[in-house]
């Protein structure tokens, strides 16, 4: 299955063509549709899917399973690992659950002394381009689990995953206030459709 392409791979699940054409040539139609994109048919919801010339009501909602099983599995997989060495490591823990949201969220990654997960929590949710964060929430949090350090991630649904100017002011509201508690602030990083960015590896966090 790993060689097929991805219009081949949704000819299958589609099981059969319309309107004259094969089921790759409407697999290939439809891909157009979303701008060859299978991110962003996963985003569509239903309405969009099923009024999207080739699919309809039936295949939309065959097609919304799908994602929706794909999605479960990523989350699944997502499961905190022992500890954390690494960027990549949380961009892998992460990736699954915020790339391709609609809106932003934002997830604390609270951590021992040895780098060990002790919890991960979602800390605000918002719209497309704005999140509300409580730092003070944050870092009580980090007392209360007895965190010695924690890292900040949150997503851009807009694809582009470089800090805005209210990104930086929180990171440097969080990094304060968990300072004041002797807690470090290891990183924040912004995860997007396809790339991340890390706020220690451009040095915005010493």
């Amino acid at each position: 299955m790993q060689s097929l392409s991805d219009r081949e791979l949704l000819s299958i699940i589609l099981g059969e063509g319309s309107a004259g054409y094969s089921a790759v040539e409407t697999a290939g139609r439809i891909l157009d549709a979303y701008d060859g994109s299978l991110p962003a048919m996963a985003r569509a919801d239903m309405t969009r899917l099923r009024m999207t010339e080739g699919i309809g009501v039936k295949r939309a909602a065959v097609l919304t399973a799908v994602f929706e099983l794909a999605g479960r599995l990523h989350r699944q997989e997502a499961a905190a690992p022992a500890s954390i060495r690494t960027k990549d490591d949380v961009t892998a823990l992460f990736a699954p659950l915020l790339a391709r949201l609609p809106h932003e969220e934002m997830w604390a990654l609270y951590l021992s002394s040895a780098n060990g997960v002790i919890e991960k929590m979602r800390v605000s949710q918002g719209g497309v381009t704005a999140l509300v964060v409580d730092y003070k929430l944050i870092v009580k949090r980090a007392v209360e689990v007895l965190a010695s350090s924690l890292i900040i991630v949150h997503n851009h649904p807009s694809g582009v995953a470089a800090p805005s100017p209210e990104d930086i002011s929180i990171t440097k509201r969080i990094g304060d206030a968990a300072a004041l508690f002797d807690i470090g602030l290891v990183d924040h990083i912004i995860i997007a459709d396809g790339s991340s960015y890390s706020f220690r590896q451009y040095g915005l966090i010493k």
